[in-house]
């Protein structure tokens, strides 16, 4: 059958007014796209069956198997049945059948070649193509048979199934496949054992099966599913296939203007609604442009009875505004913004928009707001002008430092504003309350953007991607999401893999992972949490890190935050702490990385070192180094400083357990001489060490409140400072495994490219 006969299958089911492909259909579908399914014959009835020559099938057994679109797991009914390859034994089953099945509705019966295969683990497999509102068509690999669940279930997380998307390049999809545990076993072979299938042959059904969900779906197919698909002397066979059939492409939404980006980011003029003469969210938004040192004389205050507030001019409405502003900033009730929205549109007054206010699509009885606020963009979207673009609802807005304002409104006692300067960071968040609180502990990373997007009713997290992966002064993308719109995941994840191919890092937490989180999701941002496993594996396929936990999400911004620029060449660890327990504990959580092996130079010059210090008879040359609590400031820059330089050594970790008297790691304070902010200080040394040493490292101050200080001194200087070893070295090898297989899967792409 050609493959342009599949739309006559599609239209043939949806004509008989059914949802599902039968399977004689579904085999068809298949050999269209050149995967082999079984030799077939379809019979209506035991009458017709009797009538068969089974000669023609080869081997001495055949597979029967009920048709009904009734009937979608046909062996959980009884539905198959694999009986000696005779007319009468044949017509006997189907007999059976048509007795046990018969309340169902029975289009007939399939008489199947018997495939011989391995049913053991790599012999079967599952192949599941669907469509998700998020990422568009969604591809599954993992273990095949009635066990499938059960087994996928039971494997390793990231190694249970391979997650794919037909947007990513093949050399990718092929890396996920290569992770699954099942393809594993199939194409490598335990030890002893030959390979049930080559990784190409595997590829190659892949690939055919993608063009399935490429081509037709969601409109045409919803859900494609082969299980299993097994390995036979033959090569892969489909033996059984369900498909679900779509209900439709849905009407995509208005064109956004996206070229008025830079006027939402970076504008020159700004209105702003919802400003009392006492301090209120819009009084604070003003303040707080005024103190980023936005032009007091573009910006508009809308507010009938007002000269002026803060030496900004009022106006009484918007119709009055003296010209059309790059952004208006609604910090009014949400009652009142569908009016406010249509008068901006009617009198083209705002290239762009942030609505502030919540309650807008997360709280019933708020749809006719929204359906009038929706149906004056997409009149303003079908004129020349193109209408705003909106950032919002329910969101803090925007902090921009090159665009000099910030609509969070925040007093600055209880959350600082930031010095001068600028981290090359963007952070684009869907929740206003999780910006902020990133901001309170993210001490010394000053994002360049924080954009808080709300419920994006219409400028998307994708959107905001796609525009700043253009920007080369932003080296790390921070992103937290609740939930797509339609098929913004997808281009979430196009954004992400440009950002990762040029060399830069996209730091993703995806929450409503649960039902309940999903619940939660979606009645704080109106929008509708997906699978995560789909998210996440996606995204790692895309070179995404993904936080597991809200803190690790932290951790890392500030781990390729403060490393960025810092070449790294391997996984070769260099380890110092004066804590036996500490090496103890390096040594037991590497995870991929490896302790590096002195060369003879630095041996030498640590050896000198103990010496100088008279440690020597307690120190030994080894990685991990235990320098023991007799080692004082100077020798512990010294020797950090030598592993770090040894050429053998590729990233380091620098432990301290910091209540030894021979380190002066406190703050000065009653009963002790210590300064911890002493030019001398162990803390001062590495701090400067910090800026000697082109190679990756970290810091660990294994201690209490009391040591809080000796932290924050270490993190001022951009040095990655965690609490536990284990935890540093967890998370290194997440930085390490995004920078180098990063960098080898971008080498390997440019390679094929040339």
């Amino acid at each position: 059958m050609a493959a342009r006969t599949i739309p006559d299958l599609l239209g043939a089911a949806r004509r008989a007014g059914r949802s599902v492909l039968l399977e004689p259909e579904g085999y068809a579908l298949l050999d269209a796209v050149g995967i082999r399914t079984p030799r077939h014959l379809f019979v209506r009835n035991s009458a017709e069956a009797a009538l068969v020559d089974t000669a023609g099938f080869a081997g001495a057994r055949i597979v029967v198997k009920v048709v009904s679109p009734e009937i979608l797991h046909k062996s959980d009914v009884g539905g198959i049945a694999i009986v000696a390859n005779r007319p009468d034994a044949v017509r006997a089953a189907v007999q059976k059948m048509e007795a046990r099945l018969g309340e169902n509705a029975l289009e007939g019966f399939l008489l199947c070649e018997f495939v011989p295969y391995d049913a053991g683990l790599g012999g079967e497999f599952l192949l599941g193509l669907r469509w998700t509102e998020e990422f568009g068509t969604v591809l599954t690999i993992g273990p095949g048979g009635v066990y499938a669940e059960f087994l996928a279930g039971n494997f390793k997380a990231g190694r249970d199934v391979a997650i794919v998307s037909p947007a990513m390049p093949p050399e990718r999809i092929e890396d996920a496949m290569r992770a699954a545990a099942v393809v594993e076993l199939a194409t490598g072979g335990l030890r002893g054992q030959t390979p049930r299938v080559r990784l190409d042959q595997l590829t190659a059904v892949v690939s055919r099966f993608i063009t399935i969900g490429r081509d037709f779906t969601p409109h045409q197919i919803a859900e494609c599913e082969i299980n299993p698909l097994v390995i036979s002397d033959w090569g892969p066979v489909a033996l059984d296939v369900l498909i679900t059939l779509g209900h439709g492409r849905p009407a995509p939404p208005p064109a956004r203007p996206l070229w008025k980006m830079k006027r939402l980011l970076e504008p020159e003029s700004a209105a702003i609604i919802g400003v009392s003469e006492q301090l209120n969210p819009g009084h604070i938004i003003l303040n707080n442009l005024l103190r980023e040192g936005f032009n007091r004389e573009r910006i508009y205050i809308v507010k009938p009875g007002a000269q002026t507030i803060e030496g900004c001019r009022s106006v009484a409405d918007v119709a009055s505004l003296p010209e059309r502003v790059d952004l208006f900033v609604l910090a009014v009730s949400a009652a009142q913004v569908p009016r406010i929205i249509t008068d901006i549109v009617a009198h083209e007054k705002a290239e762009s928009l942030i609505v502030i206010p919540g309650g807008l699509e997360e709280k019933q009885g708020t749809s006719a707001l929204v359906d009038e606020m929706r149906a004056t963009l997409t009149r303003a979207r079908a004129t020349v002008w193109g209408g705003p673009l909106i950032n919002g609802g329910n969101c803090l807005g925007i902090q921009s430092k090159p665009g000099r304002y910030d609509t969070m409104f925040i007093p600055e006692y209880k959350l600082r504003a930031a010095p001068g300067r600028v981290s090359p960071v963007a952070v684009v968040s869907q929740s206003g309350a999780f910006a902020i609180a990133r901001a309170s502990k993210l001490a010394g990373i000053y994002p360049k953007f924080t954009i808080t997007t709300g419920n994006q009713m219409d400028v998307t997290v994708g959107d905001y991607l796609t525009y700043l992966k253009d920007d080369p002064e932003i080296e790390v993308f921070a992103v937290y999401m609740e939930g797509f719109r339609p098929l913004d995941g997808l281009r979430v994840l196009q954004a992400a893999s440009d950002i990762v191919a040029s060399g830069r890092t996209v730091i993703l937490y995806r929450a409503g992972r649960t039902a309940a989180g999903a619940k939660a999701t979606a009645s704080h941002t109106a929008s509708i949490a997906g699978d995560y496993a789909v998210t996440k594996a996606l995204a790692t396929g895309a070179g995404v890190v993904v936080a597991e936990t809200l803190e690790d999400f932290e951790d890392l911004v500030r781990l390729f935050t403060f490393l960025r620029g810092r070449r790294l060449h391997g996984w070769r660890l260099g380890a110092v702490s004066n804590a036996g327990f500490e090496c103890v504990a390096m040594a037991d959580n590497l995870g991929d990385l490896t302790l590096a092996s002195f060369g003879e130079r630095t041996a030498a010059r640590l050896t000198e070192v103990f010496t100088r210090a008279r440690i020597d008879s307690v120190v030994d040359v080894h990685n991990p180094i235990d320098l023991t609590p007799m080692t004082g400031d100077a020798a512990y820059e010294e020797v950090v400083r030598a592993v770090m330089s040894d050429p053998h050594v590729d990233l380091g970790i620098v432990g301290c357990v910091p209540l030894t008297a021979a380190l002066q790691t406190l703050a000065p304070g009653a009963g002790h001489g210590e300064d911890v902010a002493a030019a001398e200080s162990v803390v001062m040394r590495l701090r400067r060490l910090r800026q000697d040493v082109a190679k990756p490292w970290v810091a660990v101050v294994d201690a209490g409140a009391l040591y809080d200080p000796m932290a924050r001194l270490l993190e001022g200087a951009e040095i990655p400072t965690f609490r536990a070893a284990d935890r540093a070295l967890r998370l290194l090898n997440v930085f390490c495994s995004a920078r180098l297989r990063g960098a080898e899967a971008n080498q390997a792409v440019a390679a094929t490219t040339v």
